[in-house]
């Protein structure tokens, strides 16, 4: 599935900075906040749209954002599509999402869901929520949700065509088929 490109990038961006900044568990094992969270940040975000940022309080910020996003993600995944929304509003009005055309680094106008002159964390915690409110807001919210690989708590959202994907990642998914498989062998 795919929405308009740009929508399609900023869900890729919110999934991986939920998974990269947010503990818990990943592929069968614990997971820590990364001690460097610019470094991490850096990593996640698109290099033209990071230049000179994130400081260490910028990404101590969006960290903070993907925190609350996640907790959107959590509430889709288990059925609470209202709270999701509920939430997910909250947090767009806190960032003041709102759509603005812009146009930067060689592309043609597009929609950014920000104030021009808002922060840099908040920008980009505006545009991740409402690229949400786009997959909360269709048929898509079924794509949407936390990895199903015991030991993993991660997100994903799943852009395949049918629509099957439950699993993170490749490793997960190969996990649980591996478990599956030494439980059939051992039962017969």
């Amino acid at each position: 599935m795919e929405f308009d490109s740009h929508t399609s990038d900023v869900v890729g961006h919110v999934v991986a900075l939920i998974n990269e900044v947010t503990p818990g568990e990943r592929h069968g094992r614990g997971f820590s906040a990364p001690t460097d969270l610019v470094a991490t940040v850096r990593e996640v975000l698109p290099p033209s749209r990071t230049a000179g940022h994130p400081s260490d309080d910028e990404a101590a910020e969006l960290a903070g954002w993907a925190g609350r996003l996640r907790t959107v993600v959590e509430r889709v995944d288990a059925g609470d599509v209202d709270g999701a929304c509920l939430e997910l509003n909250a947090i767009m009005r806190a960032t003041g999402a709102v759509p603005t055309l812009s146009r930067h680094d060689g592309e043609p106008w597009h929609l950014h869901f920000h104030s021009a002159d808002a922060e840099w964390a908040v920008s980009w915690a505006a545009s991740m929520a409402t690229a949400l409110a786009v997959v909360l807001g269709n048929a898509a919210v079924e794509r949407l949700g936390i990895c199903n690989a015991a030991g993993c708590d991660r997100v994903y959202v799943d852009i395949s065509r049918n629509g099957t994907r439950r699993f993170c990642s490749t490793a997960c998914q190969n996990r649980v088929k591996a478990a599956a498989f030494r439980a059939r062998k051992t039962a017969t």
